[in-house]
């Protein structure tokens, strides 16, 4: 706005400037008047000119009224209005605006208190209708943005409007364009940027996800634990109708935990007989055994560099 400014005060000084040495020229000490009508008359030219001059930006659109009736959008660019005639009422930015709304203490429709900010994306795409239409356009859209966001809570679960706020946003976005339509200014987009609840049911909706986790978990538990059983069930069938698996199998649980731990292992005496590791003879090759792969071990440590 300065630069525009400026460029019709310089308009003015060399206009002007211009007079003044025009009527220096003309100057007659016996008849000064021409030379002051002269001044005086390039004062009021160069005034002129300079009001009649204007400039509108790439995204500017200037409203012109002639004697109070509309003339015409001007802009972009350099432009001439009739000075006393013609006013300027408005300049219409056509670029697409920015406007922060929110709902406080709004009910949904399981009547929980929410608070939503939502930020609403615009432009004028017809300016004269912003212009006449509507005293103050700017403020029209904030006002009816917010009226339709705690319409579309009202009707809205809580549920939904935590899990659906692209869906919430396109029927917000429907709302505001219907209303502000006929008022020359088109919605792009309305985004739904937080919903804050009260902290107690933010609470009680954690502990409530937490236990259902947990359910879950038990439930992943109690499966697995089953499908455990069924396999234990099915090697019980094959170990009872092959004994000498069964007696392979044991031999090799209980080598498995001596190797492990060799201080205490505590075996129930069926499987000992089963094993025939009753007698002297089975539990001395069963010490050599291990005795032997420890040494083999150890030897295999010294070894080493």
């Amino acid at each position: 706005m300065q630069s525009k400014s400026l460029f019709a005060v310089i308009i003015f000084i060399i206009l002007f400037v211009a007079g003044l040495f025009f009527a220096h020229a003309t100057y007659n000490i016996a008849d000064p008047a021409e030379s002051i009508i002269i001044a005086v008359g390039s004062f009021l030219l160069a005034l002129f000119i300079s009001s009649s001059i204007k400039i509108a930006d790439p995204w500017d659109r200037a409203v012109v009224l002639r004697l109070g009736n509309f003339q015409s959008l001007r802009g972009p660019g350099l432009f001439f209005i009739i000075p006393i005639l013609d006013t300027i009422p408005y300049w219409i930015d056509t670029r697409v605006i920015t406007t922060s709304f929110k709902a406080e203490k709004t009910l949904t429709k399981d009547t929980v208190p929410v608070d939503v900010d939502a930020v609403l994306f615009w432009r004028v795409f017809d300016q004269k209708k912003a212009a006449l239409e509507i005293a103050d356009y700017n403020s029209a859209i904030s006002w009816a943005s917010q009226t339709a966001l705690r319409d579309v809570i009202g009707k809205t679960m809580l549920s939904d409007m935590l899990e659906g706020r692209e869906k919430i946003s396109g029927v917000l976005q429907k709302i505001i364009d219907e209303r502000t339509e006929p008022w020359g200014v088109n919605v792009n987009s309305v985004e739904i940027k937080d919903v804050l609840i009260p902290s107690a049911l933010e609470n009680a909706m954690s502990m409530q996800a937490q236990a259902e986790r947990e359910r879950q978990a038990r439930v992943i538990l109690g499966d697995s634990e089953r499908q455990v059983a069924e396999k234990f069930a099915e090697a019980a069938l094959t170990y009872a109708n092959n004994p000498v698996a069964l007696h392979l199998r044991a031999m090799n649980m209980l080598y498995e935990g001596l190797k492990q731990n060799s201080t205490i292992v505590i075996v129930p005496s069926s499987a000992v007989d089963t094993m025939q590791l009753g007698s002297m003879a089975g539990l001395t090759a069963l010490t050599m055994g291990i005795g032997q792969e420890k040494a083999n071990k150890d030897n295999a440590a010294a070894k080493k560099p």
